[in-house]
């Protein structure tokens, strides 16, 4: 599984960057489902735009969007979501078996 992390309109911190890591590592399960990850920080006035894009081995993509008036809690919220996210995907692609 390959990811990518950008950021726009800002440096994302060190700290940040680990923190997203140790996140990452949460859904590890995945990673033989996952072709790539890409992840797009944006930082408006007062708050962040957080955004990713999964590609899945099958040729699904997923794509989700969250805000947040801080990097850190807003990246929880996304990894919950992708999290979920991929517990959907692999229900479907049992079913279909």
């Amino acid at each position: 599984m390959k990811v990518d992390v950008r950021s726009v309109h800002f440096e994302l911190s060190e700290a940040s960057k680990n923190y997203l890591t140790t996140k990452i590592e949460r859904i590890g399960y995945a990673k033989d489902m996952i072709v790539d990850l890409l992840f797009v920080f944006t930082k408006d006035a007062k708050k962040y735009s957080l955004e990713v894009t999964a590609n899945f081995r099958w040729g699904i993509q997923a794509h989700l969007e969250e805000s947040a008036f801080e990097i850190n809690p807003g990246i929880d919220v996304l990894i919950d979501r992708l999290d979920h996210k991929i517990a959907k995907e692999k229900q479907k692609i049992q079913e279909k078996k």
